[in-house]
């Protein structure tokens, strides 16, 4: 029988600028506010999570790079 000990994601994550939005300094401005939806969000689950990396690119649009938890599994040391 297999049993998972410990579990953690290791994602990269694109936050795109909208086309669909008048202007840079609003699409900017939307990418912005999406990371902090996205952040506030793993806070309101109370989600383990690291950022190893946030980049923002020529274009305004940001990377992230990020180790989280994976549904309820322990981490053990992965997020030490």
């Amino acid at each position: 029988m297999k049993r998972v000990k410990y579990a953690c994601l290791d994602q990269t994550i694109h936050f795109q600028l909208r086309e669909e939005l008048i202007g840079h300094e609003a699409a900017a401005r939307a990418v912005k506010d999406e990371l902090a939806q996205f952040k506030a969000q793993l806070e309101r689950k109370r989600s383990k999570y690291k950022i190893i990396e946030e980049t923002v690119q020529p274009d305004d649009s940001i990377i992230l790079k990020i180790k989280k938890q994976y549904n309820d599994y322990d981490c053990g040391d992965y997020l030490a």
